[in-house]
């Protein structure tokens, strides 16, 4: 499993939470919510320092990762996360 973005969700990550080189942007799972690959359960994210974390991506000098007990969701899919233009915000898939 692995975690992918575009340059374009990385830009807007590091304006829409003030990111900068040296950050760490976690993405787990939370109870609730829409754009669901579980229904019933939705993707989170949020700035905070790994803890127990094998999926991780670097770009532009910022890790974005997913705790160890959070990798269930995806079931052993990768994480794929694209800029949709219409909402001008990320949107999440699945990639094998």
């Amino acid at each position: 499993m692995q975690i992918s973005m575009s340059d374009k969700v990385v830009q807007w990550y590091k304006e829409d939470l003030s990111l900068t080189e040296g950050d760490f942007v976690r993405f787990y799972v939370r109870y609730g919510g829409f754009n669901s690959f579980i229904k019933g359960f939705s993707l989170g994210i949020d700035r905070d320092t790994p803890e127990q974390s094998q999926v991780r991506m670097e770009k532009d000098g910022i890790t974005f990762y997913i705790e160890d007990n959070d990798t269930w969701y995806f079931d052993d899919k990768d994480l794929v996360i694209d800029f949709n233009e219409q909402l001008k915000e990320p949107e999440f898939t699945q990639g094998m």
